[in-house]
């Protein structure tokens, strides 16, 4: 697969770049920055190295000065390397340090304040399908937008291994978690609350395990990276609004990879999960590239009136509802017209698998392919409102 341009713009100074295994960092960086400096520590001989001298990091930088940028793969691997980064960019020849990661959980133990703020933090998501100029809603709904997968010859395939890929490599080897095998079962589980409102009490009833138990598997999913939660949209709020999260596999080719289906499980619910989930991973990218920040948030109040997405900030104020129908119906409208009406400052839009961009009611209904198509940092999230 050729090299395909992201929007993440990578700072001139430090910083932290992390990203889920498989969005490509290595690849990326190898490509901006070819006269880095690269300490990769998924390598078993520089992990070996680095890990039981940390200041061997500092003796290469002596002996190759000309190296102004410095890429460490994976640092969460050897959290102690912070301590020498920071020297170096405190010293009198101070480098450029990106410092990638697929996981926070060892650094935000380990002592990522270190670099007393001089690290910007960034993060590199699975593909916006503006990155792609051969993206296809389909194939996206089915195999996702993670490089990796996309650069396979049998996505299916690698799909199937991602999950074990974390239990072997990050959950297993950290030992963050005392039964490996509970967790695989938990992974199944959450699929099931994919673009639903987070109830552990649920999840833990249905893996048999006590909820403490599932609040942590989740605080360790967040940590790799591999799901996210979404909060209820609360400013100047007049209905009374529930008050869990609504949560996110990263990726709708993982979120498919871990769901079971069979004779009891509807297809098209578990591709309308998919379709909010891809919706869902596009604007969390959208809102890590631009600038200046918005919140995502979703609404829904005590009666069950729902919106799928609130987009606030300074670029624009939205309330979006994704159906996964080729045809609107009025009752599609309900919750946008229940939100336009404590908040007519929004502009509703309503994402559907249909051709034709409409205005019903006016609502926006837009197709989500050409919605997503045309999603871009920097940018309002519908163009023109």
């Amino acid at each position: 697969m050729e090299l395909v341009a992201r929007f993440l713009e990578l700072p001139a100074g430090s910083c932290f770049l992390f990203g889920p295994r498989g969005t490509g960092k290595s690849t990326w960086l190898r490509h901006l920055v070819p006269d880095a400096l690269y300490i990769d520590l998924l390598r078993p001989e520089v992990y070996r190295e680095m890990s039981a001298r940390p200041e061997r990091l500092r003796e290469l930088l002596l002996g190759q000065p000309k190296r102004t940028t410095v890429v460490v793969d994976e640092v969460q691997r050897v959290p102690e390397l912070l301590s020498v980064a920071h020297e170096v960019i405190e010293s009198a020849s101070p480098r450029r340090f990106v410092l990638t990661g697929s996981s926070a959980r060892k650094l935000r133990r380990g002592g990522v304040d270190l670099l007393g703020g001089r690290a910007l933090l960034r993060t590199l998501h699975p593909f916006m399908a503006a990155e792609l100029p051969s993206f296809g809603l389909d194939q996206a709904l089915q195999h996702g937008l993670l490089p990796l997968v996309i650069a396979a010859p049998d996505p299916a395939a690698v799909l199937a291994a991602y999950a074990t890929l974390y239990l072997e490599q990050e959950v297993q080897v950290e030992g963050w978690v005392r039964n490996v095998g509970g967790f695989a079962r938990f992974l199944e589980a959450i699929s099931f609350s994919h673009a639903s409102v987070l109830n552990a009490a649920n999840v833990a009833r249905e893996c048999q395990a006590e909820r403490r138990t599932i609040a942590g598997y989740v605080e360790v999913l967040e940590d790799l990276l591999l799901g996210f939660r979404l909060p209820v949209f609360r400013r100047r709020a007049q209905r009374e609004t529930v008050s869990h999260p609504k949560f996110y596999l990263f990726d709708a080719g993982v979120f498919r990879s871990l769901r079971p289906s069979g004779p009891l499980d509807r297809p098209e619910a578990i591709e309308g999960a998919a379709l909010e989930g891809l919706v869902a991973q596009h604007l969390r990218a959208w809102q890590a590239y631009s600038s200046p920040e918005a919140e995502v948030c979703f609404w829904r109040t005590r009666s069950g009136v729902e919106v799928d997405f609130v987009v606030y900030g300074a670029a624009g104020f939205w309330a979006i509802e994704v159906k996964n129908g080729r045809r609107v119906y009025p009752e599609d409208l309900r919750g946008l017209k229940a939100f336009r009406a404590e908040y007519p400052e929004c502009t509703p839009v309503l994402l559907y698998r249909g051709e034709d961009r409409l205005l019903v009611e006016g609502v926006r209904c837009l197709p989500v392919e050409s919605f997503l198509r045309s999603l871009r940092p920097g940018r309002g999230v519908v163009e023109g409102a």
